[in-house]
């Protein structure tokens, strides 16, 4: 395996599968690997963070095949990306959505800028996994059983795991972020709650506050040679 010419990264390599659709009817991708899923990559759960997805493009356009471990999902809310949306067509906070313990019916907050109070409002759904979006990537996880999950988010600029990881060391150092093993507040039916629920190691990565270009060229060759290693 080696990376592709750069020339050669202004489409992905492969094609990706289908693995659902989103409330409006937007196909739900993710690009498979090879063998046993060991980790699986997850962007733009949250519609405003179009970044993420911007990013995990990046990595994935400098391979030449699919990979022998890793599978990605470049956007598990697209109708939200489209809308420029946190939430999906619903006003569902996909991130408060899943079925855990601490799932909450009460309307969740958000805010509009790190330096805006939490005021935002949207549901966290009619039930746990009421969301089309939800139920598939519910789904895709139980179909490919990874072992960690990486779910990248941002602006808040930190990696945070209930205990430490190869894959949380290397993602606090590559983009100096703090390490936390609490993102600071509550976040009842996050999919972060739900794989320590079922026994999945997920790393929430909060990109820092910068341009999709800049996250891309610091982070995108550096990240897509991990998952080679």
């Amino acid at each position: 395996m080696i990376f592709r010419p750069e020339a050669k990264r202004g489409v992905l390599p492969f094609n990706l599968t289908q693995y659902g659709s989103s409330v409006l009817g937007a196909p739900l991708l993710y690009a498979p690997c090879k063998n046993k899923c060991n980790t699986l990559a997850i962007a733009g759960i949250h519609g405003e963070e179009a970044e993420t997805t911007f990013l995990l493009s990046r990595v994935l356009r400098h391979y030449t095949e699919p990979l022998q471990n890793t599978a990605f999902i470049l956007c598990a809310n697209p109708d939200g990306v489209s809308l420029g949306t946190r939430g999906n067509a619903n006003g569902v906070d996909l991130n408060r959505n899943f079925p855990t313990a601490n799932w909450s019916a009460e309307t969740t907050l958000s805010k509009a800028t790190l330096e805006s109070e939490r005021i935002t409002e949207l549901s966290s759904g009619k039930n746990p996994a009421s969301e089309a979006e939800t139920k598939a990537l519910i789904e895709i996880i139980s179909k490919l059983k990874p072992t960690e999950i990486l779910s990248i988010h941002s602006p808040l600029s930190c990696v945070e795991a209930p205990e430490r990881s190869p894959l949380a060391d290397f993602l606090a150092n590559l983009s100096e972020t703090e390490y936390k093993t609490d993102i600071g507040y509550p976040t009842p039916g996050s999919l972060g709650t739900w794989c320590k629920e079922n026994s999945v190691h997920c790393v929430t990565w909060e990109l820092p506050r910068l341009a999709s270009e800049i996250l891309s060229q610091r982070f995108a060759e550096k990240l897509a040679g991990y998952f080679l290693s």
